[in-house]
């Protein structure tokens, strides 16, 4: 027969053994990549962020350098490219010169001129987006 003591003991060891399961399951969640986390940056300012005007002032290898400005503030800011490398079209080397570039209005020196679904890159420059 059950009395009350057991059957709270029976929840509390039900409560327990789940608590433990969860914590379990959390624990071996894969934690995303820093890789996945600047592509979920990126298309996160390419749907929210406020659209401004920039201008390139250095590509090299594996970034572009730019500069833009909010609420008289100036930003330099530059972005890794190497994960859209493939998306950019032969000689975008050559745009030095005005961007447009999507910033976090809350946190403007949060930005960026290129996604895998946007670029603020010139019409010449544009890559081969989906």
């Amino acid at each position: 027969m059950s009395t009350p003591a057991t059957a709270g003991i029976a929840a509390v060891g039900v409560a327990a053994v789940l608590g433990i399961a969860l914590i379990f399951r959390i624990r071996r969640r894969k934690k995303p990549t820093a890789e996945e986390l600047e592509a979920r940056r990126r298309a996160w300012l390419s749907q929210i962020g406020k659209l401004g005007g920039g201008e390139i002032v250095e590509i090299q290898e594996t970034a572009i350098l730019y500069l833009y400005e909010v609420r008289g503030m100036t930003y330099t800011a530059s972005q890794d490219i190497t994960a859209l490398r493939e998306q950019l079209a032969p000689g975008f080397e050559s745009a030095i010169g005005g961007v447009g570039v999507r910033y976090d209005p809350n946190n403007p020196a949060n930005s960026i001129i290129l996604s895998e679904s946007w670029t603020g890159l010139p019409n010449r420059d544009r890559t081969r987006l989906v």
